[in-house]
């Protein structure tokens, strides 16, 4: 009876689906000197098991902390901000606009050329927006063909 309980649970072990208790009972019974001769195949694993169990490492595992020097690498970083301000700087200062005159500013002293140049921005503005508007017709369109289909 014993025997076939044990290998009811020793199929249940292989099958990874045994409690402790059970594979504690296969542990004792493959360690035991009577060990039915169909199972013998097994009696090394569990023996392996129980062994290894056993043994405690006693060997030191050396760390090797990589030390990074914080010291280079702030040097680095501030050389690479200096320079970066520097070109910055140097840069800037090649690049400085010139000095706009008067005229170029949009502004005028005449009434009549301001009035000119009012009318012929509005007149560039109206025609941009005409233009979108044709582009909104097209959406109204739509709208209508697809409120018609799916009739809400």
């Amino acid at each position: 009876m014993e025997l076939d309980k044990i290998e009811n649970i020793l199929e249940k072990y292989f099958q990874g689906e045994t409690s402790i208790a059970e594979e504690k009972e296969l542990k004792e019974y493959f360690s035991s000197s009577n060990v039915a001769q169909h199972l013998e195949q097994y009696q090394p694993m569990f023996g392996y098991f129980s062994q290894v169990k056993e043994q405690k490492s006693t060997q030191e595992i050396p760390l090797q902390t990589k030390k990074r020097n914080v010291a280079w690498l702030s040097i680095a970083a501030s050389a690479v901000l200096l320079l970066g301000i520097g070109t910055f700087y140097f840069v800037s200062q090649k690049t400085t606009p010139p000095v706009v005159a008067q005229s170029e500013l949009g502004t005028y002293d005449n009434p009549e050329e301001a009035l000119a140049a009012t009318q012929k921005a509005l007149a560039l503005l109206s025609n941009n927006v005409n233009v979108g508007i044709e582009s909104v017709g097209y959406i109204k369109e739509y709208e209508q063909s697809k409120n018609k289909i799916f009739k809400q």
